[in-house]
């Protein structure tokens, strides 16, 4: 948008590069859904984490966006969404989304993962990411690290779905990711009713970074990229497939 407000302030050619952007992220939505619908097994109990939807995107989205391929790849699909404390985007806003596609959804405290994940009802963990780093270590909301923990403990595999516009070769493994911390509010106030008591101090920082030994693949537009990450993000990135 830099470069087209550069070239002359013509409202016109700004619109028309706001379309194009959205449209490319739509293809690129449909093209991740397309290739990450090879992962949900065809009879699937799926869980994710935050919201990486139609919302957070132009369309379609990046992790639901795997979740909305299956579904029309004829798999059976059933979603379980951590509500994701503190700001509750999965009640909030995947849950919304899912049961407006009509696609069978149960919301769960963040804290119920683990025991869900031992009774044996989650077969495939499908999230979306913030930022990627060059080693494969993803940055997304809060309590994704937690997830992926739970999940490698109980043998379910762990997957990111995310666009290569998330991916930053530049910074060489998570611990360069800076780490937003969010105000106070969310956790000590629902509304305006307070929870948490007056002197108490707060942590709420927006993201984790899961470590890419993880992560069992990172679902891009241009593919599905594997261990060793410094390899095969590198490589989808220069234009491979």
């Amino acid at each position: 948008m830099k470069r087209v407000f550069a070239g002359g302030m013509r409202v016109a050619l700004i619109d028309a590069e706001a379309v194009r952007l959205h449209d490319e992220d739509v293809a690129n939505c449909r093209a991740i859904g397309r290739h990450g619908a090879g992962v949900v097994p065809a009879e699937a109990r799926v869980l994710t984490h935050c919201n990486a939807g139609a919302l957070a995107t132009g369309r379609y989205g990046s992790a639901l966006g795997v979740i909305r391929a299956a579904v029309e790849a004829g798999k059976r699909v059933a979603v379980y969404a951590d509500e994701t404390r503190p700001f509750l985007q999965g009640a909030r806003l995947t849950a919304w989304e899912l049961v407006r596609d009509g696609i069978d959804t149960t919301v769960i405290t963040d804290g119920m993962a683990g025991s869900l994940m031992r009774a044996g009802m989650v077969d495939v963990v499908v999230v979306g990411a913030d930022r990627i780093a060059a080693n494969g270590d993803v940055a997304n909301k809060i309590g994704t690290y937690t997830v992926a923990v739970l999940a490698r403990e109980h043998g379910v595999p762990f997957y990111v779905a995310a666009p290569l516009s998330t991916i930053d070769l530049s910074t060489p493994d998570g611990s360069g990711i800076p780490i937003e911390e969010r105000d106070a509010k969310e956790m000590t106030y629902m509304g305006a009713s307070q929870l948490v008591p007056e002197g108490a101090a707060v942590w709420n920082p927006a993201f984790d970074v899961t470590p890419a030994s993880f992560v069992a693949g990172i679902i891009t537009e241009r593919g599905i990229c594997r261990p060793p990450f410094a390899e095969s993000l590198k490589h989808v990135c220069d234009g491979n497939q």
